[in-house]
């Protein structure tokens, strides 16, 4: 009898532990993903470096810290200026200032054309919830494009910015007392917004450690803006961890600036000296890959990088023009190339997770720039391994060539303009 009544409890113990695990299992496949990045104005990768960030610290502790470059290809044909609005549109786009069109902070004539990740996300899944907390109005007005027609009529379900423009609560010092009160006031609607609502995908700027650089360089005041800035962003993670633990949410955030500043005094930036393009990427992220440990990210990889957390399906023609890769996972190739001598091109690229085969794909038109097609031609196919491909473009004469390699994990693009 004994005996049986083992039997009958180590059956029921067994039909338990299953029960749980189905259990826990449908709460990992149902915990939601949310996330939130956030730019702090105009900081290159050594002042974060060296002062008293714990926020920051955490957050990389969780996951990581990297440099992480601004600026394009120096001397090339994606050279991008190391101006605030060109690199909000390149952390919004994941592309360059050649693909973007942003070339300062008037924000003339953005090409709509190149989504952004909030663009991405809402046409993925219209019900997803965004939302931005920012001192500057442009950002949400011009850049994303709320409300307009080129964006698809993208339109935000919060948004909390253009307080640089009420000169009655935030009066205009010559000191800029009144963007550190902005700033101050941003930070905390966003922690208390995130922390009580948790859309799915939000934006925080904060601009007063760039006006600090321009107006002392690198000096005291400056630094302490910088950390200043760091305990406004504890607003937002100390949300996080409220959502998470209440909610069983699933966060990533990813904090970063868009630009350096000049390597003599650090009052200035906008061209391409090493610490000018000196920036930097703070995540939480899980599974960061190889490539993200070994320094070679860029700011352009923090859209993908969101819509590889998020799982946003980017559509094939939109992907192939990206030009950041996902810092998280599996990639199967990186640094990509492209060289025209003697009517052959020879593609080059640095095998990472070298499985599968790359496809390289040739158009000598760029219709995706104006929103038509563009017809590309399977010209070669080898072993991702192989590191490189020649293709014969000696019968397709142009000035202009786009060259796209498909791997198993994702696309590469390269440009080749009069011989570049």
């Amino acid at each position: 009898m004994q005996i049986y009544h083992l039997i009958i409890k180590e059956k029921y113990m067994k039909q338990l532990l299953f029960a749980i695990f189905l259990m826990s299992s449908v709460c990992v496949v149902a915990q939601k993903k949310k996330a939130v990045f956030i730019i702090i104005d105009g900081i290159p990768a050594d002042v974060i470096e060296k002062l008293n960030t714990p926020t920051i610290k955490a957050i990389s502790k969780e996951g990581g810290f990297v440099h992480a470059f601004c600026g394009g290809e120096k001397g090339n044909y994606s050279e991008t200026p190391t101006i605030s609005a060109v690199g909000y549109n390149t952390v919004l786009t994941g592309t360059w200032v050649n693909k973007h069109n942003v070339w300062d902070n008037d924000i003339a004539d953005p090409n709509y054309h190149y989504y952004t990740i909030f663009r991405y996300l809402k046409e993925a899944d219209p019900l997803k919830k965004i939302a931005i907390f920012s001192t500057w109005l442009d950002n949400r007005t011009k850049l994303v494009g709320d409300g307009l027609a080129a964006t698809g009529n993208i339109k935000f379900d919060y948004h909390f910015d253009g307080l640089e423009l009420d000169t009655i609560n935030y009066p205009h010092d010559k000191n800029a007392d009144y963007i550190k009160h902005i700033d101050d006031t941003v930070s905390t609607v966003a922690g208390e917004y995130i922390q009580a609502n948790g859309p799915d995908l939000s934006w925080v700027y904060l601009e007063h450690t760039d006006d600090m650089g321009h107006r002392h360089g690198d000096s005291p005041q400056f630094y302490d803006a910088v950390e200043a800035a760091d305990k406004r962003i504890k607003k937002v993670w100390d949300a996080i961890q409220y959502r998470k633990k209440q909610y069983g949410e699933d966060w990533l955030i990813v904090v970063t600036t868009d630009h350096g500043r000049d390597p003599k005094t650090g009052h200035n930036h906008g061209g391409q000296s090493d610490r000018e393009r000196s920036g930097w990427i703070a995540t939480n992220a899980k599974n960061l890959n190889a490539e993200f440990k070994a320094g070679l990210a860029s700011q352009a990889d923090i859209m993908p990088s969101i819509a590889a957390f998020m799982q946003i399906n980017i559509p094939k023609k939109n992907a192939a023009e990206i030009d950041g890769t996902s810092f998280t996972g599996n990639v199967n190739a990186v640094k990509p190339s492209a060289k025209l001598t003697d009517g052959k091109i020879t593609v080059e690229w640095k095998a990472a997770d070298a499985k599968g085969n790359a496809k390289i794909w040739l158009t000598a038109a760029n219709n995706f720039k104006t929103g038509g097609k563009d017809d590309y031609t399977l010209m070669a196919e080898v072993p991702v391994s192989k590191g490189q491909a020649t293709i014969d473009v000696s019968k397709i004469p142009s000035s202009f060539y786009k060259i796209v390699i498909e791997t198993p994990t994702g696309f590469l693009n390269r440009w080749i303009i009069h011989g570049k």
